[in-house]
């Protein structure tokens, strides 16, 4: 018996929302409905796809298999969709752009206004997260990596070079002196993004810099999110190490140790083989590489 689509779409919103009741308002559909379909669907294929607890429903194994195909299939199905519509003369429909949380929240976001001016049929889902979505499974269209990919078969493109700015609160400084050499901040409170799958290659560099191999400052404070140590450092906490694509965030800052050999962040603009084509993609793309340029990135 071939499986019925409305029911994979149904057993889709189910698997991602953990329950009948949330699939059913994503759906537009009432809790019966929902749980008829996915009844149906199990007599049909005579496997069990959830456990049923009372506080939720959880993928049987047989379930985590046909969701990740589903999810693929449909992920596809969407991809496909927009590129049949794109129009060839003007770029429109969804675009799903994943990158960072420090790039994404303070240099990208605040930005994204005058790309929907010049693009007024786009629209566009920003997917903020320091580990890397899946491209080739369609988690995202394209993503914004602060480093060169990893994964095979995408296409890259690198786009900018970002250095790093060591910066502290003029409260904290007052307080604490101004480190005049890198051994100074060995009496200094260092904030620093902690070990939970960094963005950024060699983002505790500072931690190191000026001291043996293998023997780091300890800091005082560990955080996994680049916008949360800004707003850490602007508390009067410490001082850290951010990238200077931060920008007009950092101005309200005094750096300090500003000689310092910094590491460098290569961010590249990646994709897709199959988004090769896309109008979307491609007025992105000149739009980043445009925004970089004027402000001498």
């Amino acid at each position: 018996m071939p499986l019925d689509w409305d029911k994979l779409r149904v057993f889709h919103a189910v698997a991602e929302a953990g329950s009948f009741t949330h699939a059913g308002d994503t759906l537009n559909l009432s809790q019966s409905a929902v749980s008829r379909q996915i009844q149906a669907l199990e007599e049909s294929l005579n496997v069990p796809l959830f456990h049923r607890h009372a506080r939720g429903l959880i993928l049987t194994e047989q379930g985590e298999t046909l969701n990740k195909t589903v999810r693929e299939v449909f992920a596809k199905l969407a991809m496909t969709e927009a590129l049949l519509t794109e129009s060839r003369e003007r770029a429109a429909g969804r675009l799903k752009v994943t990158t960072t949380t420090g790039f994404g929240a303070n240099w990208l976001a605040p930005r994204l206004e005058r790309f929907l001016k010049l693009h007024p049929d786009m629209t566009v889902t920003l997917l903020l997260d320091d580990t890397e979505l899946d491209l080739a499974m369609r988690e995202a269209d394209l993503a914004i990596r602060m480093h060169a990919p990893r994964q095979p078969d995408l296409i890259q493109r690198h786009i900018a070079t970002f250095g790093w700015k060591v910066v502290g609160s003029a409260d904290y400084l007052r307080g604490a002196g101004i480190p005049q050499r890198v051994e100074d901040l060995d009496a200094h409170r260092l904030i620093i993004y902690g070990d939970y799958h960094p963005p950024v290659e060699d983002i505790n560099w500072l931690a190191e810099a000026g001291r043996r191999p293998g023997s780091p400052r300890r800091a005082a404070v560990e955080v996994n999110s680049l916008p949360a140590m800004l707003r850490a450092v602007r508390s009067g906490l410490g001082i850290a190490a951010l990238p200077d694509y931060m920008g007009d965030d950092l101005a309200d800052l005094v750096p300090v140790l500003t000689e310092l050999n910094t590491p460098k962040i290569e961010a590249f603009f990646v994709y897709p083989e199959e988004m090769r084509n896309s109008k979307r993609v491609a007025v992105f793309r000149d739009f980043l590489v445009a925004e970089l340029a004027s402000n001498g990135s």
